[in-house]
């Protein structure tokens, strides 16, 4: 069956900073809405390979709403070298913002976010993710170079964490789009990237720390963490880690196989290309309607 590739209606969502986000709103088809999905992009990744995914779940009855971090995409500085933006503030200011934005909006219905990446660590970053009713993460963590998998771990080091901050050092931003390696991204974006610590606060200054650790505390939204046995960032290791922050939250966490959907290999980036739509994406349903992990079998602990 042919998709419906309408496009959402385009919105802007002003930051507490006075930034302004730009994104797109697909509003729920039939008599009223499931409930809201905020999604969150993966580091270097526009919003609109996210758009077949908000189209999708517009049709099965839920708002959706996708939306670029700053520096990304339509929410693009038109100096990307100066603009001084840091990767943390896509969860303090960025994401803070789109989800007043979709509470505003409907105040009473349940407000589910799903997360690609880092977009599905960012949330606990947002003084109101509190707000949040459940969360669906796909590969999330936050890139500390130890939990990429062993066998791809060297070629990964040397691309993310030795030649992007050069790079970055060289030109003023990350020239990714250039490079053929995702998008540009803001210098404070791809150094703090780079250089991440075992510990996520770390990259906060010492006064901020306790209030960074508080703010994952408040969220208490059950997780269901999904992730691919061929995903290279999104490792058990890296699942766990991110997710031992969250630890008001009910967490489940899944290692599928690209087997479990007739395929030789996924990865990290593939679950939001349409060609999961019978398969994936219809799974993703039972846990965002009913809470309910469609994937048992599949289930790991997320302690280690």
């Amino acid at each position: 069956m042919a998709m419906d590739m309408t496009p959402g209606a385009p919105v802007e969502i002003t930051c507490g900073d006075g930034i302004v986000l730009a994104g797109h709103l697909w509003r729920a088809e039939g008599a009223g809405a499931t409930g809201t999905v905020v999604i969150n992009a993966a580091t270097g990744v526009l919003a609109r390979y996210y758009h077949r995914y908000a189209r999708f779940l517009a049709e099965q009855g839920f708002d959706a709403i996708t939306y670029d971090y700053r520096g990304i995409g339509l929410s693009r500085p038109a100096d990307l070298k100066h603009c001084g933006y840091r990767w943390s503030e896509w969860g303090t200011r960025d994401f803070e913002a789109v989800l007043g934005f979709a509470r505003q909006r409907r105040p009473d219905g349940p407000l589910l976010v799903v997360g690609h990446s880092i977009g599905g660590f960012l949330p606990g970053l947002a003084h109101n993710a509190r707000w949040i009713d459940r969360m669906l993460t796909v590969g999330a963590q936050y890139a500390y170079w130890p939990d990429y998998d062993r066998r791809r771990r060297l070629g990964l080091v040397w691309r993310w964490h030795v030649l992007m901050p050069l790079f970055t050092a060289i030109c003023g931003y990350f020239p990714g789009r250039r490079l053929g390696w995702l998008e540009d991204l803001p210098a404070g974006v791809a150094l703090e990237w780079s250089f991440r610590g075992r510990h996520v606060e770390t990259s906060h200054p010492p006064r901020e720390r306790a209030e960074v650790l508080a703010r994952f505390a408040a969220v208490s939204a059950p997780i269901l963490a999904v992730t691919m046995s061929d995903d290279e960032f999104g490792t058990v290791p890296a699942i766990r880690r991110a997710l031992a922050y969250y630890r008001s939250s009910s967490a489940t966490a899944v290692r599928l196989m690209p087997q479990d959907y007739g395929l030789a290999e996924i990865g990290h980036f593939s679950l939001f290309h349409d060609r999961h739509r019978a398969g994936f994406w219809q799974d993703t349903l039972a846990w965002l309607r009913d809470g309910v992990n469609p994937w048992p079998h599949r289930r790991f602990e997320t302690a280690g």
